[in-house]
């Protein structure tokens, strides 16, 4: 069996989305995937998906919870070897000393580096970004909730899906994925 990590946008945030995770593990498991399991009541789920893919995962859990729930929420799959990878490739190293502090945003495609490369970093200061494969690592050592550097930015200036997460749950969604 395939395991999946499923990132839900703004599941449960200021009041929007609500979505109790024991519906969210109920749903999830109706579509017929195995082991669901949550972490946090931010729409973080850890699941056997058999031979489905994670584009087809996203896309039955995204449908599913606008029938069941009408909710339009993006869902963005990774396997454990592309978090494993993902983590693997911290850009920032030692730098990033706050894993609070430290968020990876899950991308629906490739990050275009053309268009990356139109942003100034100088006008995020102190905050730092880098690319990766399908996501944008981004170290905010004032804290996450003054940075500009949020989810809105990726998806508007590089027309894509996204989605963030600190440091701790990337790396609570990897130890999931081992369960």
């Amino acid at each position: 069996m395939a395991t999946l990590a499923a990132f839900l946008r703004g599941i449960n945030v200021s009041g929007r989305n609500k979505i109790p995770m024991p519906r969210l593990r109920e749903l999830v498991t109706g579509l017929g995937y195995g082991s669901v399991r949550t972490h946090l009541q931010t729409g973080n789920v850890v699941f056997d998906a058999g031979r489905t893919s994670p584009a087809d995962a996203e896309r039955a859990i995204e449908e599913c919870l606008l029938k069941e729930l009408d909710l339009d929420v993006p869902v963005l799959a990774r396997t454990p070897e592309e978090l494993a990878a993902i983590a693997a490739a911290d850009p920032f190293g030692e730098r990033a000393n706050d894993p609070a502090r430290y968020v990876v945003n899950f991308l629906s495609a490739a990050p275009d580096l053309e268009l990356l490369g139109q942003l100034d970093p100088a006008r995020f200061a102190p905050d730092e970004f880098a690319p990766g494969v399908r996501e944008i690592y981004v170290w905010c050592p004032n804290g996450i909730g003054r940075t500009k550097l949020l989810h809105s930015l990726w998806e508007k200036r590089l027309g894509v899906t996204a989605t963030a997460r600190n440091w701790n749950t990337l790396t609570a969604m990897l130890d999931l994925t081992a369960e």
